[in-house]
Formats: C-alpha cells, structure tokens, sequence
C-alpha cells in the first residue's frame, strides 16, 4: 500500500532561458532566479497560497500549474493524497520569457514525488523530465530547470525526450533586461512560420554547434554563436522594443538574444561594465549568474 511521506516537503527551481539565439527548442540554460515552493499531505480539500509574482493572476485552485503538475506525477505513482497545502514564493516573472511555466511544472512533478513514500523508486529522473516535458509539450525550458546549467534537449522519433548537459564556462554570465508587459508564449509561436529558407536552417545549425563551444569554454565566440535566423525577426510584430534592444546590443557586439519566447532580452557577458545601464525606462535589469544545481531541495 502506498503511503505518503509524513510533514511538508519543499524544492526550489530556477529560472531557464531557452533557444539562446539559434537553438530553438533545443537549447536552454539554468538562471540563478528561484521560486520556493512547500508541500504537504492533509487529510483533505486544497489550499494554495502565493506570494510574490503572479500572486494577484493565478488560480488558487486545480488549475493552478503547479497542482496539475503534481496531480499529473500522482497519477503517474497510482496515488492521489486525500488532500493538498501548496505554498509558492514567486520570483521569477511570469510571461517575460524565463520559464516560469516550466519552473512551476519542475516544481509540481518533484514535489509530488517526494510525497510519496518510496517515490523516487517509483518514479525516476528520467521519468521526471518525461512527465514535465508532456506537461509543457517540448523540453528546452523543463530540462534545466530540472537539471540546472546548460542542457541540450530534444524528442526522439518514439516521442520519448532526452536532456544532455554541457559545460559552461565560469566565466559567463548574463544580464537580464526584463520589460514590465508580458508577452504570452502562444501568441509569439503564432508567429512562427511553417518554413524557412534552408539557407537560414543551415545557418542556424551552425551557430548552434559553435553555441555549445562559446559556452564551453570560448566566451570569445558568444556574440557570432548566438545570431538567430529562424525565430526571433519573426516575432517582432509581437515585441518591437524587445527585438530593438537586441539589435542595438548586437550593433555593440554584445551577445544579446531573446529569452525564450520573449519579451526579455538576454545577454551574455563575463563583465558588466556598462551593460546595466543599457536598460531601458520601464524595464528591469537584473546581472544572474549561471545555475548549476536545478530542482533542489531547501
């Protein structure tokens, strides 16, 4: 008989940027931005409380991302608790761009996880980053947040997903420049066109191979590594000043992307000297380092 692990369990997950330029829907990156997040076993009903960012939009009920997540890994385990208490610290901002739908549905299948007596026999890592990337229906934003660091991640033709971690250099870090509207994830896919010229693919290919060596260990190569031709131009219409910091950026020679769908503006850099002040009114600018931990325990 299932049983359930006795008092609250709690994980923090971080923020993830992905695609990084020219690795859409492959590449995705690990911030040091964490939402904390508690859960328990009750004898019944369900009580959620949020502080922080989203506090004031999201359900406070089933349809909360974070209990579709656990009730997604319970069902996975055979087991629904008799009651929940969800409690979420909300740092990451919701709809900018840096994966708080992803960090909310890491969040969701490992605490649920940890409920459950004997869970992590139950249900392995790998089956972790499977369920979280059905949830989230693609895994770039999922697998760092699960893994934390650099993760490349795909689908194979089975429909089952792989994430595989790479190195990044100590030297890199990241300024994030995040505008005070959101831009939603469907709407900028929206844009997206059925084809592109397999010039741009191949071009694409390309940078993403040297993005995995700039990362690596020749920060030197960043700004030409992180040149996109398949995504970002696209969705401009949706976020104009976003794609406008990031060719005044690039002019400049700063390795400057989009962050996963937008509207934030990512930049790598080992020195900050001047780069913050490049923010524009209205936005916030905040200097992250890279996170190398993933969904941990607090």
């Amino acid at each position: 008989m299932t049983t359930f692990a006795p008092g609250p369990v709690r994980v923090s997950v971080p923020a993830t940027s992905a695609n990084l330029g020219p690795g859409f829907d492959a590449l995705g990156l690990a911030l040091d931005l964490r939402d904390r997040l508690e859960a328990e076993v009750t004898g019944s009903g369900l009580v959620v409380e949020v502080d922080g960012s989203g506090s004031d939009e999201v359900p406070l009920d089933e349809r909360h991302l974070v209990v579709q997540a656990m009730r997604a890994a319970f069902d996975e385990l055979g087991v629904q608790p008799p009651g929940l208490r969800l409690s979420c610290v909300n740092v990451i901002p919701h709809a900018r761009g840096l994966g708080s739908s992803s960090a909310a549905i890491v969040a969701g299948v490992w605490l649920a996880r940890e409920l459950v007596a004997g869970g992590r026999l139950l249900l392995g890592d790998e089956g972790l980053l499977d369920l979280a990337a059905r949830l989230e229906g693609h895994p770039d934003n999922v697998a760092p947040a699960l893994l934390g660091g650099f993760v490349i991640a795909g689908q194979d033709p089975d429909g089952s997903f792989y994430a595989v971690p790479s190195e990044v250099d100590p030297r890199i870090g990241a300024v994030v420049f995040i505008p005070a509207e959101p831009v939603s994830t469907e709407l900028a896919r929206g844009l997206l066109p059925k084809e592109v010229p397999h010039a741009d693919a191949a071009t694409n290919a390309g940078r993403a191979a040297l993005l995995v060596a700039a990362l690596g260990g020749r920060p030197e190569q960043l700004w030409r590594a992180t040149a996109d031709r398949l995504h970002q131009d696209y969705r401009r219409e949706a976020m104009p000043e976003t794609l406008d910091l990031v060719d005044a950026l690039r002019a400049d020679r700063v390795p400057a992307i989009v962050s996963g769908a937008g509207p934030t503006v990512l930049a790598f850099t080992d020195a900050t000297d001047g780069l913050m002040a490049r923010c524009p009114e209205g936005w916030t600018a905040l200097q992250l380092g890279i996170d190398s931990r993933g969904a941990v325990a607090w």
